[in-house]
């Protein structure tokens, strides 16, 4: 079986990366207006989850997940874990900023300006849906370097 380097790897995880968020970005620009109520909604959904994993609450950061992120994680802890171990920006962000959400059809695309604990700029894409509720639920997020882009 052939090997993959490391570096070969990584580069291709991070064009991946950047591949995905410029088209949610893309296909979010072209979509219909949210309203001011969703938009304050969708924004909420996502600064609980922050708190709540600012306070190491497993519990609250998972009720923010969608139904298809919780069948896969399973448990609140195995969810805190993997945001912890693969997501470290977003479990402990130095500073936020939220941009404007977009609609796409049942989905919505939530751009956030993170930055780390080094100093390094991230972009999390969070991709939303509405449940039957009307409850905002977070679907997934993608994080890409920014490398100093963010004035």
């Amino acid at each position: 079986m052939p090997t993959v380097s490391p570096t070969l790897f990584f580069q291709w995880r991070w064009w991946l990366a950047v591949a995905t968020a410029t088209l949610a970005l893309h296909a979010a620009a072209s979509a219909k207006p949210l309203s001011p109520a969703d938009e304050k909604s969708i924004h909420a959904v996502v600064q609980e989850q922050l708190a709540a994993f600012a306070a190491d609450d497993a519990t609250k950061a998972f009720s923010y997940a969608a139904p298809n992120v919780r069948r896969m994680m399973r448990s609140a802890e195995r969810f805190m874990a993997m945001v912890r171990n693969g997501y470290p920006v977003v479990y402990r962000p130095a500073s936020v900023a939220f941009l404007k959400p977009e609609s796409q059809d049942a989905q919505v695309v939530q751009g956030v300006q993170m930055t780390d604990a080094s100093g390094d700029s991230w972009l999390a894409i969070y991709t939303l849906e509405q449940q039957t509720s009307k409850a905002w639920r977070i679907t997934g997020c993608t994080l890409v370097t920014n490398k100093g882009r963010f004035a």
